[in-house]
């Protein structure tokens, strides 16, 4: 393979950069410019010249030999004064050697991934861990860098391995006597596999919930106090306020950390009927985000006020403008902050809850593959239970069960899934 390098760290002005060199010409590269390369496992400071023998920079030097690295490549790390300046012009001079190639974008993971050091499902927790923003985000990317997936996958592929191979063996010994009826055996190891299965799949929801975030829909009639409410919450005018009625026309967003969970706090128009165009529009479109929101918060313009959107368990009804109503205990003002604590430990109790179930299973690429594998499961089990002459057909199932849990981890179709995770890579990774 080439030798590539980048810039691994975020561009831009920091106290430290990090360039990165893999490939088998990394050492030669390195000490082109280090004038020699630390012994592997150890970092020394050297003095980095350009062809001409001019001063860039001095940077600590660490080296890695392959197939012990990130990549399983020869690795060089150079790590630089952050300056903008100091990066390029060290970037510049590894090019100027001719020995190296700028990487693309993620060309580095799929390195690791082709050396075998990581699976499919690790460089997607990779890419989730950078893109991580909250404490859940982060716990739950590195559940599946960590190689959570690929460790169920083993497990679960060890019992169908089983599994077949006892059905085969009664398909090869068809003419003859066997000794033993498989079929308790083969079940006892199918059916903790779909139990596993089962969960992993329910999961998903919530786990593409904690990555993309959660959320939270503010309804009302015109003028129940929605968006200073929103304002209150975000810290900022993020809405625009006004005594006119009708005044939000759109679904205003704002991300929020809610206690390590990534939250959507949505600001919509007022409910109610219109003769405006524009303003049936907006509340066309509340209607639709508040019925795919996982709380809805209802502020009552009077007290009694009767939803106009039918409530599920978990939605919120608080008196709005709380401050004009007097300190009643279910009313909320974003003006004075009446109520807006006591809101907030009830949208993080209740997301937390959700929030808790532990899967490794995170991506709709993974429920849906482990889907199919159930289906599968499920009919082999079937199968098997209608007696000896169906095993062929039992195997079969088995046998794609066995292929979907394998793409899962990239054994097989990694291609397909290739492209969609690298582009989401920086330059640097």
């Amino acid at each position: 393979m080439d030798t590539i390098f980048a810039l691994a760290t975020a561009p831009g002005k920091a106290g430290v950069a990090v360039i990165r060199i893999s490939g088998p010409a990394a050492f030669g590269v390195a000490g082109a410019l280090a004038g020699s390369v630390p012994s592997v496992g150890t970092a020394r400071l050297r003095k980095l010249l350009d062809g001409q023998g001019g001063h860039l920079d001095d940077a600590l030097v660490l080296a890695f030999q392959g197939p012990r690295s990130f990549t399983g490549e020869d690795v060089v790390e150079l790590h630089t004064h952050g300056s903008p300046a100091t990066v390029r012009s060290v970037l510049a001079a590894i090019g100027a050697t001719d020995l190296a190639r700028m990487a693309e974008p993620g060309e580095f993971t799929r390195r690791a991934l082709e050396n075998d050091r990581m699976d499919v499902a690790q460089v997607e927790g990779l890419a989730d861990l950078i893109d991580a923003e909250t404490e859940a985000q982060r716990v739950q990317a590195l559940r599946v860098l960590s190689g959570g997936l690929g460790q169920l996958v083993e497990q679960w592929r060890e019992n169908l391995l089983r599994a077949a191979a006892l059905l085969e063996v009664t398909i090869d010994f068809a003419d003859e006597e066997v000794p033993v009826d498989v079929t308790p055996e083969v079940t006892s190891l199918l059916t903790p596999v779909m139990a596993d299965l089962r969960r992993e799949i329910a999961g998903v929801d919530v786990a593409e919930r904690i990555r993309d975030g959660f959320e939270v829909a503010i309804l009302g009639a015109p003028n129940a106090g929605k968006s200073t409410l929103l304002n209150m919450l975000a810290g900022r005018e993020a809405a625009i306020t006004s005594d006119i009625a009708g005044t939000t026309r759109d679904v205003i967003e704002v991300r929020m950390d809610l206690r390590g969970l990534p939250v959507t706090v949505l600001d919509t128009a007022g409910l109610r009927e219109s003769g405006d165009a524009v303003e049936r529009i907006g509340i066309d479109r509340a209607r639709t985000r508040a019925e795919g929101a996982d709380i809805r918060v209802f502020l009552q313009s009077e007290p009694g006020e009767v939803p106009p959107i039918s409530m599920r368990d978990g939605d919120i009804v608080l008196l709005g403008k709380g401050d004009l109503h007097g300190n009643t205990e279910c009313a909320i003002s974003g003006v004075t902050g009446l109520g807006v604590s006591s809101l907030i430990d009830q949208l993080a109790d209740t997301l937390s809850t959700r929030a808790a179930r532990q899967v490794t299973a995170t991506h709709a690429r993974h429920g849906e593959a482990m889907a199919d594998s159930l289906r599968s499961l499920v009919a082999g089990m079937d199968e098997v239970q209608a007696g000896p002459d169906r095993t062929e057909l039992a195997a079969e199932h088995l046998r794609s069960a066995i292929r979907r849990l394998d793409s899962l981890i990239g054994r097989i179709d990694v291609e397909m899934v290739l492209g969609e995770i690298f582009s989401r890579f920086c330059l640097g990774k």
